[in-house]
């Protein structure tokens, strides 16, 4: 994460986001949340978010499909 926003997306499958250093600056659904380190987010599929600006870090983003 560089600071920089990142605009609206949907996706089709939940992401699962982990901060494992700085602050991550998030939007869901019209909802403000700051997740720090160690700490995770669950979006779920079809969740509209993004990322505002002032988030920094290290982030990791894991995506959840269902089994076919």
């Amino acid at each position: 994460m560089d600071a920089l926003p990142l605009e609206e997306e949907v996706h089709g499958t939940t992401e699962v986001l982990l901060v494992l250093d700085g602050r991550l600056e998030l939007t869901v659904e019209g909802v403000d949340a700051t997740v720090g380190p160690g700490e995770m987010y669950v979006v779920t599929a079809g969740a509209r978010h993004a990322v505002r600006a002032g988030s920094q870090g290290t982030l990791v983003i894991m995506e959840a499909r269902e089994e076919e």
